[in-house]
């Protein structure tokens, strides 16, 4: 256990798995798309969005906690102690950041929900620095949060038109979601170190999708056309949720959430170059926005992982 604490805190194998993280997570939104257009789902019918994220997150839970039963020889399942932990976990980081998500997203335009999206990496190290005092901030975390969140700016604006004004079910909504995400990232950081963060994520995930799958049913929405392509995304997505949130539980169980959630910036990056891949637009993906996007992240997440010269 305690060679495996100090793997993990390295910072190449940090940098390294978090950015298959984001990597992972960036190609689920190109794929959330294709998965609604091929089950007949409206892009404005949020009720049944909801819907196809419940049953994601659901199917996500079940796997993590699949997995480490095979891993571990033995059947996991969740416990007083871990149903005490899960509970908040899954309120912020799967009920209220995806409940408010798909609502916001679908009144406001996609680059003020990319760039607010973005906010949400800020706001978990500023919650643990100021409000959990679980680490101290310093100019350098300030500094690699500015940079970081600049390029989410830079490769959201290039090109495009930034409208004025703000709603509450628009750009509010997402707000709250990304105030729910970094609740939820310094809540992890607490709770995995108390229980494993396999059986945590697995047990949130399971109940937050059920939770969701039944919000999403009772604003009247339903699962669309299930054909085989579409189950299949459905699988992928639901492994993609299983296998990062699961990775980045771990890091943030060994980890500062300001050495972790930084790397959350490069997210945005991976989304809108694979979102161009698959659909095609690759000039949108590789201009000069992209390159002064990716540079001022990755001296975002120097700055913050530059160790202090005695």
């Amino acid at each position: 256990m305690e060679q495996t604490k100090t793997i993990l805190k390295k910072t190449w194998v940090v940098a390294a798995l978090a950015c298959v993280c984001c990597l992972l997570w960036g190609s689920a939104i190109p794929l959330i798309k294709t998965g609604y257009r091929l089950m007949q789902m409206d892009s404005a019918d949020t009720a049944s969005q909801i819907v196809f994220a419940g049953v994601r997150f659901a199917l996500a839970g079940i796997l993590v906690l699949i997995f480490a039963s095979l891993r571990e020889r033995k059947v996991l399942l969740p416990n007083r102690t871990v149903l005490k932990y899960a509970v908040p976990v899954c309120m912020a980081q799967t009920v209220c950041q995806y409940f408010f998500f798909y609502i916001g997203v679908a009144h406001t335009s996609g680059v003020k929900g990319a760039i607010i999206t973005g906010l949400g990496n800020f706001i978990a190290i500023l919650l643990s620095c100021l409000v959990f005092h679980k680490e101290k901030m310093t100019g350098r975390k300030m500094l690699g949060c500015i940079l970081g969140f600049a390029g989410v700016v830079v490769i959201n604006l290039m090109g495009n038109s930034l409208d004025a004004g703000f709603r509450l079910t628009g750009e509010g909504f997402i707000l709250i979601a990304q105030f729910s995400y970094g609740m939820s990232t310094v809540l992890i950081n607490i709770f995995s170190r108390k229980v494993s963060p396999v059986v945590l994520s697995g047990t949130q995930f399971t109940m937050g999708g059920i939770i969701l799958f039944l919000i999403g049913k009772g604003m009247g929405g339903h699962f669309g056309v299930v054909n085989a392509a579409g189950i299949g995304i459905i699988f992928y997505l639901a492994m993609v949720s299983a296998v990062a949130y699961t990775l980045w539980s771990v890091l943030l169980a060994w980890n500062d959430v300001s050495r972790v959630a930084i790397f959350g910036f490069v997210n945005p990056l991976f989304s809108v170059i694979l979102s161009a891949l698959v659909l095609g637009e690759v000039r949108q993906a590789f201009n000069m926005g992209s390159l002064i996007a990716l540079f001022l992240v990755c001296v975002g997440i120097y700055v913050v992982n530059q160790k202090k010269s005695s």
